[in-house]
């Protein structure tokens, strides 16, 4: 249900329901911050390889109660023995034995809808099945998904890519999807392969049901308003995928960060402005940008 909060000046705002932390992401955090008093007990360090969530705000929040962010784990050969999170993106399986070897152990924060994806594409080489990625090459959630795979795998952005892969081909393939990536432009696929029969290609629906929801849910929004607010971290996929459908629908479309990003004339005259939030966004930042569109 969207809620709609009329405004004296005849302004309405309207917030997406779906705004915000999703399960994975919510989960990711409780889990650092549960393991952070369990590291002050054992008097051990504690690391997130890579930042916990796509959010600058979140991410310094934690790392002031010591969390310690690391990138590679060229990193974590010099660190002394603690814990380390598994953010959840998920990274690949050689990932864990390598944390395991240099001494620390493993905190598995990996949101279980990505977990899903490294079973499914592991068990289709099994069966003896390529496999098809469709999503961003260098998104983390899809470099997690490549290192399950036994052979390298396909990673397609545009029916076009992927009718070059399964055109004359009689392979098998297990085709799955980043579950950030845009479910609206995802349904061109699936209508491509099912108008040309590839019967040969198995088809799993793993945009997490979330991701789906919020996007539907601001387009649906982004189609009603003079104005439209996505709040997210600038390095958030699902929240550049929001942005994209958004601007789709209402050109008046404002990708933010925080309230400091968001120039509030710009807003002045809209009589609805509605907000959306990707699934790193706390829900603190999205009431400031909320109560701030209301006054």
């Amino acid at each position: 249900m969207i809620k709609s909060v009329a405004m004296e000046d005849k302004r309405e705002v309207i917030l997406a329901d779906t705004a915000g932390f999703c399960f994975g992401v919510k989960r990711a955090v409780d889990t650092v911050y549960a393991q952070l008093e369990t590291a002050k007990e054992s008097k051990k360090a504690i690391y997130s390889l890579g930042p916990i969530i796509h959010n600058e705000d979140v991410v310094a929040k934690l790392e002031a109660q010591g969390v310690v962010t690391v990138h590679s784990l060229d990193e974590l050969k010099d660190k002394e023995a603690g814990y380390v999170v598994i953010r959840s993106h998920g990274v690949d399986r050689k990932t864990y034995e390598e944390i395991e070897k240099l001494g620390h152990h493993v905190i598995d924060a990996t949101c279980p809808f990505v977990k899903k994806i490294h079973n499914i594409v592991a068990k289709a080489y099994e069966e003896g099945c390529k496999v098809i990625i469709v999503g961003d090459d260098k998104h983390p959630e899809v470099k997690g998904i490549k290192g399950w795979c036994k052979t390298p795998p396909y990673v397609v952005k545009t029916v076009e890519e992927l009718k070059k892969v399964v055109e004359n081909s009689k392979e098998n393939y297990v085709l799955v999807q980043q579950t950030t990536f845009n479910g609206i432009i995802f349904k061109e696929f699936v209508e491509f392969l099912d108008k040309n029969d590839y019967n040969n290609v198995r088809v799993y629906k793993t945009i997490c049901n979330a991701t789906d929801e919020r996007q539907l849910e601001a387009a649906r929004i982004a189609n009603e308003v003079d104005a439209m607010i996505v709040i997210g971290g600038i390095n958030s996929s699902n929240t550049q995928k929001l942005y994209e459908i958004c601007k789709m629908k209402c050109r008046n479309t404002y990708y933010i960060q925080t309230l400091v990003d968001l120039d509030l004339a710009a807003i002045e005259s809209a009589k609805r402005v509605g907000i959306t939030a990707g699934a790193s966004t706390p829900n603190y930042i999205i009431k400031e940008v909320h109560d701030a569109c209301q006054n």
